[in-house]
C-alpha cells in the first residue's frame, strides 16, 4: 500500500554532513521525497513534536538536543513507507541497531541517533501536519 511517512534528520546528521547519504538510501529503495526543508526547531515546536515524552527522564536532554542545530524534515512516499522506513533506520539505540541500517551505520548515541521516522499512520499524519502545509507536499 502506497503511503507517506515523516522523516527528520536530526541535528547530528546535519552537523556530520550525512544528509545526502541518508536521502540516497531512501531514493535507492524506490521511495519518493515529496516534501523537504531545512529548519531549526525552537523550544515551543520541539515540545509539540515530542509531547508524548513530556515528563520522562530523557525529555529535557532530548529537547535541548533537538533545538541545538539545523534539521532536515521530509515526507517520504512509497509502498509500505512507514514500516519499511522504520526497518531501514534501525533500532532507536544505536548500540542495538543492525549494521546496514541508517542508525547502525551512522549513529553514535541516543538521542543523537541521526534520524527519526514516524512509527504509525497516526504519528505520520500528526508529524507531517506539524511541519508541512498542504501546498508544500508535492505529488510526482
Amino acid at each position: 500500500m502506497k503511503e507517506r511517512t515523516f522523516v527528520a534528520l536530526k541535528p547530528d546528521a546535519v552537523k556530520r554532513k550525512l544528509i545526502g547519504k541518508i536521502i540516497e538510501r531512501f531514493e535507492n529503495k524506490g521511495f519518493e521525497i515529496v516534501a523537504m526543508k531545512m529548519i531549526k526547531l525552537d523550544r515551543e515546536m520541539a515540545e509539540k513534536y515530542y509531547e508524548e515524552h513530556k515528563g520522562k527522564e530523557f525529555y529535557e536532554r532530548l529537547i535541548n538536543f533537538m533545538t541545538s542545530g539545523r534539521m532536515i524534515v521530509m515526507v517520504v512516499e512509497g509502498e509500505n513507507a512507514i514500516s519499511v522506513v522504520r526497518k531501514m533506520i534501525g533500532k532507536t539505540n544505536p548500540a542495538e541497531a543492525e549494521p546496514g541500517t541508517i542508525r547502525g551505520d551512522f549513529a553514535l548515541t541516543t538521542p543523537d541517533n541521526i534520524i527519526h521516522a514516524s512509527d504509525s499512520k497516526e504519528s505520520a499524519e500528526r508529524e507531517i501536519k506539524l511541519f508541512f502545509k498542504e501546498d508544500e507536499i508535492f505529488d510526482k
